[in-house]
């Protein structure tokens, strides 16, 4: 779903929680991309530390946001859609 949703609203801004109580407002792309690089990370370090298990479960978020990704990107035919719904011009 995740990879889908960057494929699909690359340019949409989602407000988080900095330090758990201060609200931020940024592109849900940058979120992704950090999500993705951080799952990548912590699969390769579990997988290599197997006395802390865990690395199976990080590289199926990396393999499931792979998979949403190519998925959308081989049938879309349509440019993304921006925040307010509305299709993004291709230059």
């Amino acid at each position: 779903m995740l990879g889908a949703y960057l494929v699909l609203l690359p340019h949409a801004r989602v407000t988080g929680l900095v330090f758990g109580f201060i609200p931020w407002r940024f592109s849900a792309g940058f979120f992704l991309v950090l999500w993705f690089v951080l799952q990548l990370w912590q699969s390769n370090f579990s997988m290599t530390h197997a006395d802390q298990g865990g690395g199976v479960a990080f590289a199926a978020h990396v393999g499931g946001f792979i998979f949403g990704f190519l998925t959308v990107k081989l049938f879309q035919v349509r440019p993304p859609l921006t925040a307010g719904g509305q299709r993004r011009l291709r230059a």
